[in-house]
């Protein structure tokens, strides 16, 4: 099987026959076959693709490791100021006149990145296939410099990255479980999901805080992280929160995990945060949540937890507090009781 768009436009215009070619946002499961895999440099910051790229063999890093590429091929990604940074940064990275390809689904805003190309750089003619368009131009330096933003200043003492979940300001969610957290909260302490770090840095406020782990599948917000927080309690995992196993078992768990896998809502994610979250709690361990209001943990929570209670929320979010993890063998006698419950 061949990618429907990249293999129509490489036979339009190869890609040259000596040199690196840098790839930006190909994903676990991207089609690369139409590209020499001996040349290629994958870029890919988050830890689930970059490992599924890596278990295939390709040679892959969270940011570009140099310069001078004799091509690029960029996966649009679906934040459009992401999009106008990575193509003004291939610019900057790519041979002078070297090609540059984009590809793109319709719904990652394909239409709107190539219009406003055209009057910058002259692109191609777009090859429309299966939803989305292919197109090349050639990098020259500085004619996208204008796009670049760098950095944004979503609330007061705190920067961010274009791309990053809750670019411009902090996560409504993440507020409200802050403002439930105790005054007080133990010693051992994780984010799972941590971001950009605000909510981190709310529970290092708290008094009784000793260590605090962030883990975030983000390369790039766990990078702003590392800028935002500097408490020398805090320690940085750039991991998938799924796979993560600690070097001990925490007293406390905050965590605000997502529920998208792409464009598409999947509560399962949420779910498996739920339960790497009481495998790695301690069995007095402690954990907040907050969640949208319509996706279903409760079911989840119980069925890994003896004690859960909503300790409140609003109509958006529901806050979640739950202690005291279940052992593997109760919890797989917990969860076909709770899932007849309907609950």
């Amino acid at each position: 099987m061949t990618h429907p768009r990249l293999s129509l436009a490489l036979e339009q215009a190869p890609l040259p026959e000596t040199g690196t070619i840098l790839v930006l946002g190909a994903l676990a499961d991207t089609d690369l076959s139409d590209l020499p895999r001996d040349r290629l440099e994958l870029v890919q910051g988050f830890a689930p693709d970059h490992a599924g790229l890596s278990a295939r063999g390709y040679t892959v890093s969270p940011a570009p490791q140099s310069t001078g590429y004799a091509a690029a091929v960029l996966f649009l990604p679906r934040a459009k100021q992401e999009a106008r940074n990575a193509l003004a940064r291939l610019c900057a990275l790519v041979d002078e006149g070297g090609m540059i390809l984009v590809d793109g689904a319709k719904n990652d805003g394909v239409d709107s990145v190539l219009k406003s190309l055209k009057p910058l750089v002259s692109p191609s003619s777009a090859i429309a296939k299966a939803h989305g368009k292919v197109f090349r131009f050639a990098a020259r330096r500085d004619v996208l410099d204008e796009w670049v933003v760098q950095a944004q200043t979503p609330t007061e003492g705190f920067v961010t990255t274009p791309g990053v979940f809750s670019a411009d300001k902090v996560d409504a969610g993440s507020a409200l479980l802050a403002q439930a957290l105790p005054g007080r909260l133990p010693a051992r302490m994780a984010d799972l999901g941590a971001g950009w770090g605000w909510l981190s840095a709310q529970i290092l406020a708290r008094e009784g805080v000793e260590t605090l782990d962030l883990v975030e599948a983000d390369f790039a917000a766990l990078d702003c992280a590392k800028q935002n927080i500097t408490d020398p309690r805090a320690s940085f995992h750039w991991e998938d929160v799924t796979g993560f196993e600690p070097a001990a078992r925490y007293s406390g768990i905050v965590m605000n995990p997502p529920f998208h896998v792409g464009h598409a809502g999947d509560p399962n994610l949420g779910q498996a945060f739920i339960r790497k979250a009481a495998s790695i709690l301690s069995l007095s361990g402690k954990l907040w949540m907050v969640a949208n209001r319509h996706l279903p943990y409760e079911d989840t929570l119980r069925q890994v937890f003896h004690h859960v209670e909503e300790i409140g929320g609003n109509t958006q979010f529901k806050l979640f507090f739950a202690e005291k993890p279940l052992s593997k063998s109760q919890a797989a006698k917990a969860a076909p009781t709770q899932t007849k419950r309907g609950r």
